[in-house]
């Protein structure tokens, strides 16, 4: 552990969906700086942390991995639901077979990671839940419909079970980025005409003028995951750059 970062998470388990790139990698890192041993699920989880291959669309490969990762690590403490594709158009542009598709990992993901995670959760003494969700559930982004119809799934998800298990002492809340400099954002990037003027026209759509970092986006999961936010549930924190909530005039 270096000069300046904390150690709250000492002690503690943590399981990181999606944990193989990105943000989920990005969470995974900072979470194992800060103290906790981390098992990161992945279909690609690489070698960095206790990694586990799973498919959050297939409940039995969920089980397993997580069943995996709580005898491992020694129970779970914290679960990070991070897994999630995008998705590209208007409500015109996509096929059913691509809303079933990005639904079952975006939303229905999650489900299965937690449901099979709370015997483990419910045994621990600071046990908490971080979604990961989306600008695109508050705010309405051209090309985005089926994207932003599952984050606003996963916004509504996250309220529902913190409330469901508030009495269990479990936390529950998520993170709403804004648009993040990710390898999927790069990917969406490699298949503009422009790609140049396509990266321009993100950032100008941030308020801070901007994409916001894998490292921004994890520092707001391990606090909604720190027992320091002891009294933080059923919370949309936005890492956005003001995207959620500002209007800038222009920038000259």
């Amino acid at each position: 552990m270096t000069t300046g970062e904390t150690a709250e998470l000492t002690g503690l388990t943590a399981v990181v969906t999606g944990g193989g790139s990105g943000i989920g990698l990005a969470t995974a890192r900072l979470l194992a700086s800060r103290g906790a041993r981390v098992a990161v699920l992945d279909l690609k989880p690489g070698e960095e942390f206790l990694g586990l291959t799973a498919d959050v669309t297939d409940d039995a490969s969920v089980r397993l991995a997580v069943d995996a990762a709580a005898e491992a690590l020694g129970g779970i403490d914290i679960l990070v639901n991070n897994a999630g594709i995008g998705a590209i158009g208007t409500v015109a542009d996509n096929p059913d077979d691509q809303w079933h598709q990005v639904f079952d990992v975006n939303v229905v993901g999650m489900v299965r990671v937690t449901r099979a995670a709370l015997p483990y959760l419910r045994r621990s003494a600071h046990p908490a839940i971080v979604n990961t969700c989306s600008v695109a559930a508050t705010a309405g982004l051209q090309q985005r419909a089926l994207y932003s119809a599952t984050k606003g799934a996963v916004l509504s998800l996250t309220l529902a079970m913190a409330a469901d298990h508030l009495g269990e002492g479990i936390r529950v809340n998520c993170v709403n980025p804004g648009t993040a400099d990710t390898p999927w954002i790069g990917r969406l990037l490699d298949q503009a005409d422009d790609p140049a003027a396509e990266r321009a026209a993100l950032e100008a759509r941030q308020p801070s003028g901007r994409l916001v970092s894998a490292d921004e986006v994890a520092a707001g999961i391990a606090y909604l995951a720190s027992p320091l936010a002891s009294a933080v549930t059923g919370t949309a924190l936005a890492v956005d750059g003001g995207m959620s909530g500002l209007r800038i005039r222009p920038r000259s």
